[in-house]
């Protein structure tokens, strides 16, 4: 392990820095931990009252494609009593280095050790990188576990999708941020300065922070357990609220917005500019956990955009706008705004790019509009191949929308397609996987009717395994098991063998660790840390993923992952995450459950119809759609 004394800094100020471009160019891309980006803020360290650093648990090409990290950046730095630095997991290559040479963690734009910070901010997008959190505090000399964790340590505190159900890092974060950070992030900024300013106690200041609104202090609650099983999540003390209610932006046009983000310095990800035109989803998938956290729908106005686009594109030099939502072609006037785009930029060599389409003529009028500078992949998520089971999971697909859109897009000279699956689906049978093998030879035949030539036509199809996730309507479902995912996977592999069809699947057993920490408790808490000691890291990276260590580390833990990625819940039974409150109502969740084992879809709330989710009402809130009359402002 590493660095456990603390104050442990051999190095300081130029010698630190010295070392370290030393070491930078005997690493693989060297650039991850350079800094010195286009756009990165470098503030006075001595005049600013409070040091926060925003910790990616990824690699820097991972993280710097993450919005929520440049907007929460420039919210920080925008203030002057305040300063936020970024850091990044470190590749083994570069962990062996700093290793070696006694060198801890380290921010981009300062340099200095991350354990200097007042505040060590996780975001935590994906449960397979919850080793690397700890990975990250190890190398920074942090104490893995909070009650570890004196005043002389930074404050460790998390967010994102994984926070809505923290249980299983619960141990380690002293605490979460349960809804949208830029709502939540001044006040908290305001509680730690005042905090710092008089120099309250680490537990008073947990106690002051757990009285913000969104903000979730694990170790101000007990988890109970019944006879083995989980029973309860319940408040230390009085004033301690039962539940923690997410915090949302309620007009996102007025919400902070980076139009001058930090550009990196080598390839990511996502390497364009990206523009979030709307946020929730009002399609109610049953699978899908961000259609119910980022409820209600909030759509930006046209004139925002475009005031945006034209801010980024002089501040950054990209040539592609990504207008990035959970469905970007739901925003109300989509069309003309990628008009509107495309009409004032194209000329300057600047294009419009779509993430995921929804399986309909519409789509592909939009992407034709989109290709006038440069033409993209199109990709549509029919999810499940029979229309059975798109009416279980609720995905309002039909086979006609899928061949008809296809059909077009090969007709209006697209060569290839992508086709997102997910196996494993409640109620699926065998019938459903010839059901995708049928349409994905369908759609390969329209392209070859179409006359895309042989060696182009390319249909790919990618399958991932269902993972029950929390605050969705099948989270009472248990996965389905290992051995028979890989029988899915194997027999589609065997029938998906055609000239112009590519099959891609995602590994059975990385799906079933996901679902184990989708689903669990914080008893989970001491299976990480004997996972991270036996070597795990990077677990989403199929190169570094080892089931076997996993299965060690459970069984070091004396817990079994089938109880949690296996177990069917009663509706009556306590929840891990039943304390945190997405405003989705657990009824509304059941009601849903019950309506896809029936077979019946329930209808998109923008059709006028509400579902009953409870949100609204209880957050006194509504969706705000963009008027297409505002198309004739821009």
């Amino acid at each position: 392990m590493g660095y456990t004394s603390k104050g442990h800094y051999p190095l300081k100020g130029h010698d630190r820095m010295d070392l370290l471009d030393q070491i930078l160019p005997q690493v693989r891309k060297p650039a991850r931990y350079a800094g010195g980006e286009w756009n990165s803020v470098r503030k006075e360290w001595n005049k600013v009252g409070l040091k926060l650093a925003f910790a990616f648990p990824d690699v820097y090409e991972v993280g710097m494609s993450h919005l929520g990290l440049q907007i929460l950046y420039g919210i920080v730095n925008s203030r002057p009593d305040t300063l936020m630095e970024r850091v990044f997991a470190p590749w083994p290559d570069m962990e062996k280095k700093m290793r070696e040479h006694s060198l801890s963690l380290f921010t981009l734009e300062s340099r200095r050790p991350v354990r200097d910070f007042d505040v060590l901010a996780f975001t935590l997008q994906y449960e397979m990188s919850f080793t690397n959190v700890l990975y990250m505090m190890d190398l920074a000399g942090i104490p893995l576990k909070s009650d570890q964790r004196d005043e002389g340590y930074p404050l460790v505190i998390a967010g994102g999708p994984c926070a809505f159900n923290p249980e299983p890092m619960a141990e380690f974060i002293d605490l979460f941020v349960i809804g949208e950070g830029e709502e939540v992030i001044q006040d908290m900024l305001d509680v730690l300065l005042e905090a710092k300013r008089g120099n309250i106690s680490r537990k008073s200041l947990l106690s002051d922070m757990s009285r913000v609104p969104g903000v979730y202090v694990p170790s101000l609650y007990k988890a109970d357990y019944r006879d083995g099983f989980f029973s309860g999540v319940s408040p230390l003390n009085e004033g301690t609220p039962d539940r923690v209610i997410k915090r949302f932006v309620r007009d996102i046009d007025l919400a902070p917005f980076p139009t001058r983000p930090v550009v990196p310095s080598t390839e990511a990800v996502h390497d364009r500019i990206m523009i979030e035109v709307l946020r929730g989803c009002t399609r109610g998938c049953r699978f899908c956990q961000a259609g119910m956290i980022y409820r209600p729908v909030r759509e930006k106005t046209p004139g925002t955009i475009m005031r945006q686009a034209e801010e980024l594109i002089g501040n950054t030099g990209y040539d592609e706008i990504s207008l990035t939502s959970l469905s970007t072609s739901d925003y109300t006037p989509v069309r003309g705004v990628i008009k509107s785009l495309m009409d004032k930029h194209a000329e300057r060599g600047v294009g419009v790019s779509l993430p995921s389409l929804r399986v309909d003529q519409f789509s592909v009028d939009l992407a034709k509009e989109v290709q006038r500078v440069r033409r993209s992949s199109l990709t549509f998520a029919p999810e499940a191949g029979s229309q059975r089971l798109r009416d279980v999971i609720n995905k309002g697909v039909t086979e006609e929308d899928l061949l008809e859109t296809t059909g077009s897009a090969f007709r209006e000279g697209w060569q290839a397609v992508k086709l997102y699956f997910m196996i494993g689906l409640p109620t699926e049978t065998p019938e459903d996987l010839d059901e995708i093998i049928r349409l994905a030879k369908m759609v390969l035949s329209l392209g070859r009717k179409a006359g895309v030539p042989r060696g182009r036509l390319r249909v790919t199809i990618s399958a991932s395994s269902f993972v029950p996730k929390a605050h969705t309507a099948f989270q009472w479902e248990p996965q389905v098991a290992q051995a028979a995912l890989k029988q899915k996977q194997s027999y589609l592999s065997e029938n998906l063998r055609e000239r112009g069809l590519v099959f891609n699947y995602h590994d059975a057993g990385l799906s079933y660790i996901e679902a184990v920490f989708a689903r669990g408790d914080r008893r989970l808490g001491e299976v990480l840390v004997k996972a991270y000691e036996l070597g795990c890291k990077f677990d989403a990276w199929s190169e570094y993923f080892h089931l076997e260590r996993w299965l060690e580390a459970f069984r070091k833990a004396g817990i079994d992952p089938d109880e949690y990625a296996y177990r069917r819940y009663a509706y009556d039974e306590p929840l891990p995450w039943d304390h945190i409150d997405c405003g989705v109502s657990k009824q509304y969740l059941a009601r849903e459950h019950k309506r896809a084992l029936a077979g019946l879809t329930t209808d998109d709330c923008r059709e006028g119809s509400c579902p009953g989710c409870g949100l609204c009402p209880g957050f006194e809130t509504e969706p705000f759609y963009a008027r297409s009359e505002h198309i004739a402002e821009v």
